[in-house]
C-alpha cells in the first residue's frame, strides 16, 4: 500500500462547495429569468453599468438595491435571504414552523379553508410537495396505496404517479402525469430547486400506460384526474385549483400551496357528498 502523499503536495480540502457571491447569484437568477442586464437594471432603477459591476464583484449593492433586484427577478423568499447573506446583510424574512405561535393566525386560516371545502378534497403541501395537512375527504382517496408511500412525509406527486400508489387507479394516467410533470418543471424553472429536479428525475422513470383524453366538456379548460374508487362504476372526475398566500413575509407561508379539488360531474359530486359509512377511509393525515 502506498504511503501518504508528501506534505509539499497536500492541499486543504473542503467537503462543501464555496458559497456563491451575491453577484454570481444575481447573474444566475437573471439568466434563469432570461432578462438582460438592461431589463433588470430598469426594474431595479439602477444603471446597467452598476448592475454589471455588482455581478462581477467590482461594486457592492446596497440592501435597498438588492431588495429591488430580487423583486425584479421574482426570487423566492428563501433565495432572497441567501442573497442578502451573501452580500453581508442579515436575512430579510423569518422562517417559522407552521405550529409556531407566530403563524397561529395563518394556521387557523388554512384550517378554515380546508374545513369549508369539505366534502370535497383539499390539502396543503410544502415546496417539495410533501403533505402538510388535509381535510377528511382526502384519506379515502389514498386508500389502497402501498404503506411505504403513506409513511410521513407523504409526497403527493410520488403517491400519485408511483405504480404502487394511485397510478394504477387513474384512468387518464398519461395525461394526468404530463400535467403534473409540466407543473413541476415550471416550479423548477422558477426556483432552481435541486430537490425538485431530483424528484422529477425520479418520477419520469416510473412506468405508465397511455390513456384516453378527458371528457370533451373540459378539453382546453382543465385536466381532470379520473380516479377509480371501489363500489363506483365510473371513475371520479376531479379538477384542481392551487392557492398560495398573496404577500407572505414568512418563508414557510411563502412555500405552502393549498390544492383544492372540485367534482367535474354529477356522479363525482354525489359520491363525495355521500354520508360516510365506516368503509375504507385511508391513512390518517
Amino acid at each position: 500500500m502506498a504511503g501518504p502523499p508528501s506534505r509539499s503536495i497536500l492541499r486543504p480540502m473542503s467537503s462543501t462547495q464555496p458559497s456563491p457571491s451575491a453577484g454570481t447569484m444575481l447573474r444566475e437568477w437573471r439568466q434563469r429569468r432570461r432578462l438582460s442586464q438592461l431589463d433588470l437594471a430598469g426594474e431595479a432603477e439602477i444603471s446597467a453599468r452598476h448592475l454589471s459591476f455588482v455581478e462581477t464583484g467590482r461594486a457592492a449593492a446596497s440592501r435597498q438595491v438588492l431588495h429591488r433586484l430580487a423583486e425584479g427577478l421574482a426570487m423566492p423568499l428563501r433565495e432572497r435571504n441567501a442573497l442578502f447573506l451573501a452580500a453581508g446583510f442579515a436575512p430579510a424574512f423569518a422562517e417559522h414552523s407552521l405550529e409556531a405561535p407566530e403563524l397561529a393566525a395563518a394556521r387557523r386560516a388554512i384550517d378554515l379553508v380546508l374545513e369549508a371545502h369539505a366534502p370535497f378534497p383539499a390539502l396543503v403541501v410544502d415546496r417539495h410537495w410533501n403533505l402538510i395537512t388535509a381535510n377528511a375527504a382526502v384519506p379515502p382517496l389514498m386508500a389502497g396505496a402501498a404503506p411505504a408511500l403513506l409513511a410521513p412525509p407523504i409526497n403527493v406527486l410520488r403517491l400519485s404517479l408511483h405504480p404502487d400508489g394511485l397510478a394504477s387507479r387513474i384512468e387518464n394516467l398519461g395525461e394526468w402525469r404530463a400535467h403534473l410533470l409540466e407543473r413541476l418543471q415550471r416550479q423548477i424553472a422558477q426556483t432552481g430547486d435541486a430537490a425538485l429536479l431530483a424528484l422529477r428525475e425520479e418520477l419520469v422513470r416510473y412506468p405508465f400506460r397511455s390513456s384516453p383524453r378527458p371528457p370533451e366538456a373540459l378539453a382546453g379548460i382543465a385536466v381532470p384526474m379520473l380516479l377509480r374508487v371501489p363500489g363506483l362504476a365510473r371513475p371520479l372526475s376531479l379538477i384542481s385549483t392551487t392557492t398560495v398566500f398573496g404577500t407572505p413575509l414568512d418563508i414557510t407561508l411563502a412555500e405552502l400551496a393549498l390544492e383544492t379539488f372540485f367534482p367535474a360531474d354529477a356522479e363525482t359530486r354525489a359520491w363525495l357528498e355521500r354520508p360516510m359509512t365506516g368503509g375504507p377511509k385511508g391513512p390518517e393525515v
